[in-house]
């Protein structure tokens, strides 16, 4: 660098580095929102911030949904829950400073190591449904539950994402909002139903073990109404090639299930014989 070159820090920049913060690489973008990963001086760690542009984001989601998420993110503490830090706010755009996984998302691992083998699919569902649980527990449903909001750090382990969808629920309290994914959606939710918010997550949940244990949607998304139609008229298919223990396909098929009332709740997903059955991993407890 010749002595006439000069470093450009941005105002953004300059404000955090005041905070303590020096911005890195970009890690994701969305159309209203980034995340970029920053070194945090006061913690002597990587981090990641997520940076929301309020003049960019429509009026509902300013209104209603980033509240909700801002409040839900500070108050939720699980290890299989990303952690915020920092909540800041200037130049029109939030900025959340929160645990940086540094080994991407669900859906990256899989497209680069096809299936995962029953053991360890048996250790990060059960980390999943344990961060799912302790948030239905405090009266929180995520609704957004889908891979790539399943975040992998340095251990491997699997840390839940993104609360832009999620909100407080009663005993008994019913929603007809649309959230998430089509893929990950429940029937009773692509059918324009009001639904069960629990059991939104419980669906997704077992559309992620599918994902997980066989490297393939359990459905087609493509078309939606064709969609609807295989959910409701067959059980998921295993694919003959594909090793899923019974205990495990057992499970995929009662989280699976069409009618609400019969679909696995929260409670016995947990006691289910797959997720009991005594493992040979070194998982963090």
């Amino acid at each position: 660098m010749s002595g006439k070159d000069t470093v450009v820090i941005s105002d953004e920049e300059s404000e955090l580095k005041k905070r303590g913060y020096a911005l890195g690489t970009t890690l994701g973008e969305g159309s209203y929102a980034k995340v970029k990963s920053a070194f945090s001086e006061k913690l002597q760690l990587r981090v990641a911030i997520k940076i929301i542009n309020r003049k960019k984001v429509p009026r509902d989601f300013r209104e209603k949904f980033l509240p909700r998420e801002l409040k839900i993110f500070a108050a939720v503490e699980h290890k299989n829950v990303i952690k915020m830090y920092e909540l800041m706010e200037f130049h029109n755009k939030v900025y959340i400073a929160m645990e940086h996984a540094g080994h991407g998302d669900l859906l990256e691992y899989i497209k680069l190591r096809g299936a995962i083998p029953d053991e360890r699919a048996k250790q990060m569902f059960r980390q999943v449904a344990s961060a799912i649980s302790y948030l239905h527990n405090i009266s929180i449903v995520h609704r957004d539950l889908k891979c790539e909001n399943l975040l992998l750090d340095n251990q491997g382990n699997v840390k839940v994402t993104d609360f832009g969808f999620a909100r407080n629920f009663m005993a008994g309290d019913i929603s007809k909002t649309f959230c998430g994914s089509a893929a990950y959606a429940a029937p009773e939710i692509l059918q324009g139903k009001p639904y069960n918010m629990p059991l939104h997550d419980v669906w997704a949940m077992g559309v992620i073990l599918y994902i997980m244990v066989c490297g393939s949607m359990p459905y087609d998304d493509s078309n939606i109404k064709k969609m609807v139609k295989d959910q409701t008229e067959k059980k998921v298919a295993f694919s003959k090639h594909k090793k899923v223990s019974e205990e495990c396909q057992s499970l995929v098929n009662a989280i699976l299930e069409v009618n609400c009332k019969k679909r696995l709740p929260m409670s016995l997903i947990l006691t289910h014989k797959w997720l009991e059955m005594p493992t040979c991993s070194n998982e963090q407890r």
